[in-house]
């Protein structure tokens, strides 16, 4: 009797405890200005020495992630066919696990960016989302507002941003802003973390899957992001470009340390 009776109060104790953190959790959501965040994490063309070569992007994955319930609901992946520099080096593809093949079979970033934007434009429809670019011109109340998430400002801000301008694609707006998940990350635990791998280790988070897998990375990422949402931390957006910011070009310097603190 006695046992039994110690049994159901470690067993309620254990479900009120769960109760605990999932109100915690839906309470965190509640407060979230961004219904859903599109985590994006590129792999890009990258040499020992890299010299004057630019990164190209060759891997482009973006995780759709519910922030009221932590689930990835929509996921889009793309291997992109580098042109300035066709041939991967052995280190990029130690680094990212991707293939020569896989980037000969894969699609020049014009067509890439056009398939992502049928995607964004399906997923949309289907989930009622805008882009806080949207916000302004039509807002409903029913519209959930979604953001860009990446890990450090290197995707968006330099990688994607100086390909499209040295190959003159229109980059479409919905890139121009987003949540750098390692500033916001830094700024809410008050930790510099080391790489997003020691990030999720200081919150006791296994990484799963390889580091450097672009599709992987996201994974990871999203649900950093929504261990952060569970802590109570309201993720904000922390760049825009503006487009005439960018007509001059960043220093050098600038555009290696962003890419080395990744």
């Amino acid at each position: 009797g006695g046992a039994a009776a110690i049994r159901r109060q470690l067993g309620l104790a254990r479900s009120s405890g769960r109760a605990r953190s999932s109100g915690r959790a839906a309470a965190a959501a509640a407060g979230q200005r961004f219904g859903y965040l599109l985590v994006v994490d590129f792999e890009a063309t990258c040499w020992r020495d890299a010299g004057r070569r630019r990164p190209e992007i060759i891997e482009f994955p973006a995780v759709l992630l519910n922030t009221s319930t932590g689930e990835i609901e929509s996921e889009f992946h793309a291997y992109v066919q580098p042109q300035e520099h066709p041939i991967l080096s052995e280190f990029c593809t130690e680094l990212t696990g991707i293939t020569q093949n896989q980037v000969d079979e894969g699609v020049p970033l014009n067509i890439c960016l056009s398939q992502f934007l049928k995607w964004i434009q399906k997923i949309q429809k289907e989930k009622k989302i805008i882009f806080s670019t949207d916000l302004l011109s039509n807002s409903t109340s029913e519209a959930k507002a979604c953001t860009f998430v990446t890990w450090t400002d290197w995707d968006l801000g330099v990688c994607l941003q100086y390909e499209c301008k040295r190959k003159q694609l229109r980059k479409p707006d919905i890139f121009n802003s987003w949540i750098d998940l390692k500033a916001t990350y830094r700024a809410f635990y008050n930790r510099n973390p080391k790489g997003l791998n020691g990030a999720l280790q200081d919150l006791g988070i296994a990484f799963a899957g390889r580091e450097h897998s672009g599709l992987d990375d996201s994974r990871n990422t999203a649900r950093l992001a929504w261990r952060l949402i569970c802590d109570g931390c309201v993720l904000k957006v922390t760049k825009s470009l503006d487009k005439e910011q960018y007509k001059g070009r960043l220093p050098i310097l600038q555009l290696l340390s962003c890419h080395l603190q990744r």
